[in-house]
C-alpha cells in the first residue's frame, strides 16, 4: 500500500495560461522543450511538464503530493487527469515565468530518478464562468468593487499533482 511522504499547497500565478514543473537544473529553452499545450491538460519532455490553465488573471491552488509508490486513482471531484513520467534530479521547481518561481528547488525523498506523474484539476470551468460574471457586475475593472470580487475568485481553479518514485 503507498503512502503520501509530502504535501505541500502553494499559490501559483499562470503565465500565458500555464507554468512549468521541472527540475531545477533543466534547461527550459533548450530544443527538446516542450510547447504549450494545446487541447491538453499537459505536455512534458523528458524534464518538464506544462500545465495548462483556464485563464490568467487568476492565481490557482496547486497541490503537490509525493507518494513512496504509485498513489490510487480517485476523482473526488477533480475534472480531468493527465499522466505522464518525469526525469528528476531529487528536486522539483514551479515555474511561473515572469512572475517567478513559486517553488525552487523542492527536495523529494525518491532521489535523482524517474516519477510518475499524475495531474488532476477541478473547478476551471466555474473559474473561467465567475470571472466573466465580474465583468457583467462590475462595469469598471479598475473599481474597488470589482478588485475585492477579484480577490475572492483567487484560488478558485485547482490542481492536485501527484509524483512517485518510478522502480
Amino acid at each position: 500500500m503507498s503512502r503520501r511522504m509530502l504535501r505541500l499547497e502553494v499559490p501559483v500565478i499562470p503565465e500565458r495560461m500555464m507554468f512549468r514543473v521541472h527540475d531545477p537544473d533543466a534547461d527550459i529553452d533548450s530544443p527538446g522543450a516542450p510547447g504549450p499545450p494545446v487541447d491538453a491538460l499537459i505536455k512534458s519532455s523528458r524534464d518538464q511538464l506544462i500545465i495548462s490553465c483556464a485563464q490568467e488573471h487568476l492565481g490557482v491552488q496547486l497541490t503537490i503530493e509525493e507518494w513512496d509508490d504509485a498513489p490510487p486513482p480517485f476523482s473526488d471531484g477533480y475534472e480531468d487527469e493527465a499522466k505522464c513520467v518525469l526525469y528528476l534530479r531529487g528536486c522539483l521547481t514551479i515555474d511561473m515565468g515572469s512572475a517567478g518561481r513559486a517553488v525552487d528547488g523542492l527536495r523529494l525523498s525518491g532521489g535523482v530518478g524517474d516519477y510518475g506523474v499524475r495531474v488532476y484539476t477541478r473547478n476551471r470551468t466555474a473559474a473561467l464562468q465567475s470571472y466573466g460574471e465580474l465583468f457583467e457586475q462590475h462595469a469598471d475593472p479598475l473599481s474597488d468593487e470589482f478588485q475585492q470580487a477579484r480577490k475572492e475568485l483567487e484560488g478558485l481553479e485547482q490542481y492536485l499533482m501527484q509524483l512517485w518514485r518510478e522502480s
